[in-house]
Formats: C-alpha cells, sequence, structure tokens
C-alpha cells in the first residue's frame, strides 16, 4: 500500500510527520526517523481502522499575502 507523508520541521528541532489519508502523526530528530515512526503508527492506525481505497490526496502548495501572516 502507497500512503503519503507530508514532513514540516518541528519548533523544538527535528521533524513532524503527517499521513493525510488516516490523520496519524508522529515525530523524528531526522527525516527517515520520522517516515520510519509515521509508518509504524500507520500499520498500527491501519490494523484498528482499515481505509478503503480512494487514491491518494491532491497536495499543492498556496502563497499567502505578506500582511495575512505578520
Amino acid at each position: 500500500m502507497e500512503l503519503t507523508a507530508v514532513l514540516t520541521h518541528a519548533e523544538e528541532g527535528g521533524f513532524i510527520a503527517l499521513n493525510p489519508e488516516t490523520g496519524t502523526t508522529t515525530q523524528g530528530e531526522t527525516v527517515e526517523e520520522a517516515v520510519a515512526n509515521l509508518k509504524e503508527a500507520t500499520a498500527l492506525y491501519l490494523a484498528e481502522f482499515p481505509l478503503a481505497s480512494r487514491g491518494h490526496p491532491v497536495i499543492t502548495m498556496f502563497t499567502l499575502p505578506e500582511a495575512a501572516h505578520a
């Protein structure tokens, strides 16, 4: 099963990893650790709550005007 991982920098250091298909979220000191933790958390989630295949989410980016986040 191929799933999506979205990684962002954590304020305290390291990375936060999110799987948008299931909502599982983990963290790790490195990208590799965060993804490994996400795989484990997502597998445990899916063991309890099987996921009907709906394809991949659409991931895009958008920009806000500078005044919107100042």
